[in-house]
């Protein structure tokens, strides 16, 4: 059994679309996501920055990044989670999203904390 690292974030997804602010006339697809960050490393850490790349069914990509998440820049203890929801808007039904965050450990060590590529879309559209 592998040991974790002291510097570990684990990262969920759960997306929604959102057919109230959408406008599929206007390519307009709306979608919300819940991210939970969970520090499974044995280091406080803070989460500094974000960066995503958002790719709609065209292959139009956007590249996002900025400080922290939601206005916060959350620090947790190991074992501690974090929780917050955003959004993305597409000009397609269909696309996916990816990215990092990057986080400083308690002791001065920076480190990335991968957003495994997920997948947005409308109810239905895909199997």
């Amino acid at each position: 059994m592998t040991e974790k690292s002291s510097y570990t974030i684990d990262v969920q997804v759960e997306t929604r679309f959102v057919p109230d602010q959408s406008k599929p006339g206007d390519n307009r697809y709306v979608f919300a996501y819940t991210i939970t960050l969970r520090n499974a490393g044995k280091m406080p850490a803070r989460l500094l920055t974000r960066h995503w790349m958002i790719t709609d069914a065209n292959g139009k990509v956007e590249e996002v990044s900025g400080d922290g998440v939601v206005g916060e820049q959350p620090w947790m203890r190991p074992g501690e989670n974090f929780e917050y929801t955003s959004g993305a808007v597409l000009e397609t039904p269909v696309g996916i999203m990816g990215g990092s965050y990057r986080m400083l450990a308690d002791d001065g060590t920076e480190f990335e904390a991968t957003v495994p590529t997920f997948t947005l879309s409308i109810p239905r559209t895909l199997h």
